[in-house]
């Protein structure tokens, strides 16, 4: 198993590269919560080992206060961090069409 942080703004589709997005935007979500990050994570087997509400990545540090996206976490994961966030993000996209679904 492998420890990584994972940062909220690392799944954002908002963000560019440069300023912290890990994964390709096609796959990215849209202002992900660490709630959802959480949950996902769990479902898909992971551990969470800490969990940071207030942390900002300091890359995001200079944007615009709506593109600051709090929260971290240390996983660990039997996958790559890169594996880990694709599966993460394509978690909380199904999440939220179910949820667009019930209503």
């Amino acid at each position: 198993m492998r420890k990584f942080v994972v940062w909220a703004s690392e799944l954002d589709a908002r963000l560019s590269r440069k300023y912290g997005r890990e994964i390709p935007k096609n796959l990215a979500v849209e202002s992900p919560k660490l709630d959802e990050i959480i949950e996902a994570a769990k479902i898909l087997g992971m551990k969470i080992v800490k969990v940071e509400w207030d942390k900002l990545n300091p890359r995001v540090s200079g944007l615009d206060e709506t593109l600051r996206a709090k929260g971290m976490l240390v996983i660990e994961s039997k996958y790559g961090k890169s594996k880990s966030l694709r599966l993460i993000a394509q978690k909380i996209r199904e999440f939220r069409k179910s949820k667009r679904r019930k209503k």
